[in-house]
């Protein structure tokens, strides 16, 4: 059995700080290979399909961009554009349905 190409954090202070943030009930965050979460089990997080998909688009972003470049280039995307419309978010709700 191939072991996944990352991992998971759950209850992670990152993730609580980004669910403040986004004003939202839970949240998963990624940095690097690391997907973080706060007020979702890591069970629950892998039932949901689509947001397991949306995650590893942004592990395969920090793969592509190198980790460093993609927190500068993200940041940038939402500076100008806002969180909804970076092209990274807007990308990986994209990978969600295919």
């Amino acid at each position: 059995m191939n072991r996944p190409d990352y991992t998971i954090k759950e209850n992670s202070w990152l993730a609580k700080i980004a669910c403040k943030k986004l004003g939202t009930q839970n949240v998963a965050m990624v940095l690097g290979k690391t997907i973080h979460l706060y007020r979702v089990s890591a069970a629950d997080f892998l039932k949901d399909e689509c947001w397991v998909k949306h995650e590893l688009c942004h592990i395969n972003q920090f793969k592509q961009h190198g980790y460093f470049m993609f927190i500068i280039k993200y940041l940038y995307e939402s500076l100008k554009h806002g969180y909804y419309n970076n092209k990274y978010e807007v990308e990986a709700r994209a990978a969600e349905t295919q």
